[in-house]
């Protein structure tokens, strides 16, 4: 089956699941999306939604939040991991906001991966789901699936957006990446997941991938193990 009429059958299919699908981190506009997604970087949706409510309660604005000093943004943050680099991204982001875009978030993808902590996944989620703009931001859910399904070699997650970019329809770039990282939640796990009974992955992934998925893990304590915890 050609990749693109894979991708058809896939988005039937996500669209049958998840006919809606909402952005999983709370916010109320482009300057909370971002610094949302900022968090969520090495962290579930789940706990960032815990964090943001007392964060923004302390400031929602890029003037407000630039005024509050980083300790105190890491002291609130800390949940969400990584508080020192992130604490520092979005007070020095926030100050630029204010000193260089009247305290907008601009909704460029070129200014935006110029702030601080900004890289292009970020970035995506913000022109997408903020300013409509099409893109297809890439997580390690999408990526993960996209090489399952074989919609792309999944050589990188630059490699994996263009290629998914080419299948699918430019207008449904922004649901999409959304209905696959609920999919990839709900169906089909990183971990543990039998291909052959996956609602996709039973006809979109190949033999071989099903049998090598299909193999289990190898034991705690074995060479390949021993060698890896060594190089952690």
């Amino acid at each position: 089956m050609k990749r693109e009429e894979k991708a058809q059958r896939i988005q039937v299919i996500l669209d049958d699941l998840f006919p809606q699908a909402p952005i999983p981190l709370d916010h109320e506009d482009a300057y909370t999306l971002l610094v949302a997604v900022l968090l969520s970087a090495q962290c579930t949706d789940v706990r960032v939604n815990q964090v943001t409510p007392r964060l923004f309660a302390m400031a929602r604005t890029p003037g407000a939040m630039a005024k509050i000093d980083r300790e105190r943004i890491a002291d609130v943050i800390r949940p969400c991991g990584l508080s020192p680099a992130k604490s520092r991204a979005i007070r020095e982001l926030s100050e630029i906001l204010v000193r260089q875009h009247d305290g907008e978030v601009p909704a460029s993808f070129e200014e935006l991966e110029a702030l601080p902590g900004v890289g292009h996944k970020t970035a995506s989620v913000v022109m997408a789901q903020a300013f409509g703009h099409p893109a297809f931001p890439v997580d390690t859910h999408i990526h993960r699936l996209a090489a399952r399904w074989g919609l792309s070699v999944g050589a990188s997650v630059e490699r994996t957006e263009r290629d998914l970019k080419k299948v699918f329809p430019r207008d449904r770039w922004n649901k999409l990446h959304l209905q696959i990282i609920y999919f990839g939640r709900r169906y089909c796990p990183a971990r543990g997941h039998d291909l052959s009974a996956c609602p996709i992955c039973s006809w979109a992934a190949s033999k071989k991938r099903i049998a090598q998925e299909a193999k289990p893990a190898t034991k705690r304590g074995s060479p390949r193990v021993r060698r890896s915890a060594a190089k952690k």
